[in-house]
């Protein structure tokens, strides 16, 4: 976060399921989950400056496949915390992220959203409307926005679970690298929740931490994303992502995040995840980058 003449910055990391089990289906139809998101330091980004009211310009390679008006969720987390009052602001999204491809870029953009806003309200709206702003129940805003919302909020590591609203702290992470492949393809979340079949999974028991990245690749290398099947029934290029992050040098654990079909790879460290992923086709979208130990935030 930074402010440059008047304006605020926020970083939204991309959110990454190490493990998703889903355990279950509500009456209503929503389906129960358990997982283990974290947050590496690729992501989009979010800039305000004060202005009489709400607008938002798009940016970034993925600009295009946003849209601009009212369905966007950053103008949906400003209106949502502004609450009907006078508060404006000039958004820009500069978005780096592919779109619906299971690693919550939209929920992150309305996360750090909220965030840049409540900072940027209370810097210009003077100490009673600072007072307020400090009081805003951001966790309840970011809940009715959208199941992901709240643990993108705090972009930092948690154990997700109900429908992902419900958060608990994660166990103790070492420091990681990490590749990000996505073959250029969307795959809607709904979809693949309709394709899914079979018995649900259980919970599994997490250990209080791992002292480095091998050990808990190994561990959650007994786990899965149940997601992932039915996700490469209906893009089977997910598949050849994911055979070809398993064949890099120095990989210890590749799978599909959230509901694809962007795929994840863990490395020792972050040099090891960049030099693998050169080795990536260059007409997929591939990043590397870091994941932070338990604690920090990108």
């Amino acid at each position: 976060m930074n402010a440059v003449g008047g304006a605020e910055s926020e970083f939204a990391p991309a959110k990454i399921n190490l493990y998703l089990h889903i355990t279950g289906r509500r009456g209503d139809g929503y389906h129960r989950l358990d997982s283990l998101a974290v947050f590496p330091d690729i992501g989009d980004h979010v800039t305000a400056r004060p202005a009489p009211a709400l607008s938002l310009e798009l940016g970034g390679p993925f600009a295009g496949d946003l849209p601009a008006g009212e369905d966007n969720l950053v103008l949906a987390a400003a209106r949502a915390l502004a609450a009907g009052g006078a508060s404006g602001a000039a958004l820009r999204l500069e978005k780096n992220l592919p779109v619906a491809s299971g690693i919550g870029g939209g929920s992150a953009d309305a996360a750090a959203t909220l965030r840049l806003l409540a900072r940027l309200w209370a810097r210009e709206g003077g100490a009673r409307e600072r007072g307020a702003r400090e009081r805003a129940d951001l966790p309840a805003i970011a809940a009715r926005l959208g199941a992901d919302v709240p643990v993108c909020l705090g972009a930092r590591a948690a154990r997700m679970s109900g429908i992902g609203t419900a958060l608990a702290p994660p166990p103790r992470l070492p420091e990681a690298g990490i590749v990000l492949a996505n073959p250029g393809i969307a795959l809607p979340t709904r979809d693949v929740f309709a394709a899914r079949g079979g018995a649900f999974s259980a919970p599994p028991a997490l250990p209080a931490g791992w002292e480095d990245a091998a050990a808990m690749a190994a561990d959650l290398a007994a786990l899965g994303n149940d997601l992932e099947a039915p996700a490469i029934a209906l893009r089977p290029q997910i598949g050849t992502v994911l055979a070809a992050l398993r064949a890099l040098p120095g990989v210890l654990l590749a799978r599909m995040s959230g509901s694809g079909a962007t795929c994840f790879a863990v490395f020792a460290t972050a040099e090891a995840a960049l030099a693998a992923s050169r080795r990536l086709p260059r007409e997929w979208w591939v990043k590397a980058g870091v994941l932070p130990a338990t604690g920090s935030r990108v």
